[in-house]
């Protein structure tokens, strides 16, 4: 991990998001760029993307107390976007940023929320994945960024377990049908090991 945070971050949107959550007894981790950034090498985001878990009968209630955090929906009708997406589309009313939060339901998502990494940060703590999840994160959502991300937090993390990665990725590019996902991976993994 960085030793030293990046000041550029937007931590009072992050810290109400963690203060919301926590009101409201939500398990959840950052994910997206932010997490890259952290945990990788600096880049430029413009949102922050995060994945929790919630009993979907909770919904309404929690983005209505999303509210006294600053918290909006970005949409009208969210609630019936959310239930078709799993995604709850939102924006920090004070910042205008906006916050996509994913709804986990795969057993890869619970275990990762389980096991997030806590970084520090002033007054609060981030709940982050673990480099190896934010690796197989990544992998799946292919884009190129994601790709060049994959590279730079392989570079800020040299002892990573790379059998579990290697585990996982292989497994969505399976049940996906996109042995690309699990081939790029590894060109990414062997450049990284050559270095």
């Amino acid at each position: 991990m960085p030793k030293k945070i990046r000041t550029d971050l937007p931590f009072p949107v992050l810290r109400d998001f963690i203060k919301w959550l926590k009101s409201e007894n939500i398990k959840g981790i950052i994910i997206g760029g932010i997490a890259s950034s952290i945990l990788g090498r600096p880049r430029t985001t413009q949102d922050i993307d995060s994945v929790i878990i919630i009993n979907p009968n909770l919904l309404n209630k929690f983005i209505e107390k999303g509210e006294k955090y600053g918290f909006i929906p970005r949409i009208k009708n969210v609630i019936e976007f959310t239930k078709k997406t799993n995604v709850i589309l939102m924006k920090h009313r004070g910042t205008s940023i906006d916050i996509d939060i994913s709804i986990g339901f795969l057993p890869f998502e619970h275990e990762a929320i389980e096991n997030a990494v806590l970084m520090k940060i002033g007054n609060f703590s981030l709940p982050l994945p673990s480099p190896e999840n934010l690796i197989i994160m990544k992998a799946i959502a292919h884009r190129p960024k994601d790709l060049i991300d994959i590279e730079s937090i392989l570079g800020a993390n040299p002892k990573l377990d790379l059998k579990r990665i290697r585990k996982w990725v292989r497994e969505f590019s399976s049940v996906l049908e996109m042995p690309e996902i699990s081939d790029d991976l590894e060109k990414i993994l062997k450049r990284g090991l050559r270095q």
